[in-house]
């Protein structure tokens, strides 16, 4: 698997990154800890480098995890990414810190849970409204002066959040979520991304699973998904059966839907890397299967207007001439 630079950031990641959310129970249940570090074993096989997480997903569990799996392989040849954004209490509650101190803190903890020297790529997971932007960088700078990390980015931030940090500091990666039937990004953060050199790896490239082509719209969920209105009634059946009716164009291109969505995203000019939840490794394979491909233009529309918006939105218009 060949490799992409990640913006300004200067890393060199594979374009397809095991995502270890699927490690929260909070959010997916329970999930085999064997199956998991026999994923990432068979990721780096297999050509992928770039493995994502945070010290979110499971209080930490998900790093510790991580941590297991990248003992086994060449620390040099592989790139990790980690947040930081809660501040953690005994109770299991947490809530959002980004003062330099509690920055430095978590650091110091993901570098101990990941068995690592050096994090490759630091985010901040979120926006944190009352710590000053400059003090926020200050701290992010210290850490990389002290070789505690190599660069940090920017997730879940807005356009307008991302212009705002980077008056203050270096943030060349940004961490958005992205999916062809919610591709809000492209009015306004990947455009700023694609203008100004900003890596851009988005997240639920899948959009939660909806997207892998393997649901009926009859299924019922015990995890986050059981609430969430894209997997509900109607509106889960109908997008079940427009994914469904890909399995045409796939097949025209012998892939599967999974693959099928991800050569289309990974096809955006701004998007360098797709975060992939990885579970068993089974789903390996079948995500670099699609590495490499490209579709046609037509095709690459087809599928946007099947499952999504259709055509790129249109920024707000009001006032101007049509």
């Amino acid at each position: 698997m060949e490799r992409v630079i990640l913006g300004e950031s200067g890393l060199s990641v594979s374009p397809i990154s095991f995502g270890t959310w699927q490690l929260s129970p909070r959010f997916w249940g329970e999930q085999s800890k064997e199956d998991a570090l026999s994923a990432m074993k068979l990721a780096f096989d297999e050509g992928i480098n770039f493995f994502d997480t945070a010290e979110a997903y499971g209080d930490g569990y998900a790093e510790t995890v991580l941590g297991e799996a990248i003992q086994q392989l060449p620390r040099d040849e592989v790139v990790i990414a980690t947040k930081v954004f809660n501040h953690f209490k005994s109770d299991g509650s947490r809530y959002p810190d980004l003062s330099p101190e509690h920055i430095a803190e978590r650091c110091e903890q993901s570098l101990k849970r990941l068995g690592v020297d050096t994090i490759d790529l630091y985010f901040l997971h979120m926006f944190d409204p009352l710590t000053p932007l400059t003090d926020v960088a200050g701290a992010l700078e210290k850490l990389k002066n002290e070789g505690k990390i190599r660069a940090f980015g920017l997730s879940n931030h807005s356009v307008e959040q991302c212009r705002a940090q980077r008056q203050s500091g270096t943030y060349s990666v940004v961490q958005p979520p992205y999916s062809l039937i919610d591709p809000e990004g492209e009015t306004s953060l990947l455009p700023y991304c694609e203008s100004e050199n900003i890596g851009v790896m988005i997240y639920s490239p899948m959009h939660k699973g909806l997207l892998t082509g393997k649901y009926t719209g009859e299924e019922t969920f015990t995890d986050f998904r059981s609430n969430h209105p894209d997997f509900q009634g109607e509106r889960f059946k109908e997008l079940s059966a427009k994914v469904k009716s890909l399995q045409t164009i796939a097949d025209r291109y012998d892939l599967t839907i999974y693959q099928l969505i991800l050569a289309a995203t990974l096809m955006h000019p701004a998007i360098q890397v797709a975060i992939c939840g990885i579970k068993t490794p089974a789903h390996i394979n079948e995500a670099v299967g699609a590495f490499g491909k490209r579709l046609s233009r037509e095709d690459y529309f087809a599928i946007r207007n099947t499952v999504g918006p259709g055509s790129p939105k249109i920024a707000d218009t009001k006032g101007s001439r049509k």
